[in-house]
């Protein structure tokens, strides 16, 4: 019979289990990226059963490591599977973008621009005035979507190119944030400064 020689031949046995493994590696291994996020969210229920998909993925992995002590390439297969499994696992949250962050601004300089056009955007912010080791700061808080991120950091080098500010990870806030105009294209895509002008002409 012809399935039979085929299990038996090298093709099944030097590219197709090492090809299986290789692609499990990368299945569990990102699911496993995926669950520690959704952990660190409090998201029990999804992160239960997507560590049972992870291991059921893993234990065939590794059944098929055991049945082939002896071939090497099921072991290249398996290492290789974990280091593409983190990089799609990155990749896979860098595009979910799930869950709420702190962007924290420390400014030296006038921080009233930056307030109003971060407003203006439909972001909410917190303006505290304090005393550096140089003097009066500013400290601004802006909490937003992970998925807005980029865009925070691009108003704030903008318009203040030496900002130092940090970003930490909010397990939970008090309510959904959905900043007034997101729904909308951005309209800021080229120059914030050109934009908040015309927007002051028209008061």
């Amino acid at each position: 019979m012809v399935y039979p020689s085929f299990l038996s031949s090298d093709a099944y046995t030097f590219i197709l289990i090492p090809l299986l493994i290789f692609i499990a590696r990368i299945c569990d291994v990102s699911l496993g990226t995926i669950r520690i996020i959704f952990i660190s969210k409090g998201m029990k229920y999804v992160s239960s059963f997507i560590g049972f998909c992870e291991i059921l993925i893993w234990l065939m992995a590794i059944g098929q490591i055991m049945q082939n002590l002896t071939n090497i390439t099921c072991y290249v297969a398996y290492a290789g599977g974990f280091a593409a499994g983190t990089f799609v696992g990155i990749y896979i949250e860098e595009r979910l973008a799930v869950g709420t962050l702190l962007v924290k601004v420390i400014l030296r300089k006038d921080a009233s621009r930056l307030i109003d056009f971060l407003k203006f955007e439909g972001y909410g912010v917190t303006n505290v005035v304090a005393e550096g080791s140089t003097g009066p700061v500013h400290i601004i808080y802006i909490i937003v979507r992970r998925i807005d991120l980029q865009d925070v950091i691009q108003i704030i080098e903008k318009f203040h190119p030496k900002a130092f500010y940090t970003v930490m990870d909010i397990k939970s806030v008090s309510k959904e944030l959905s900043p007034l105009n997101k729904d909308k294209e951005s309209h800021y895509a080229g120059n914030y400064l050109s934009l908040l002008k015309l927007r002051r002409k028209g008061k």
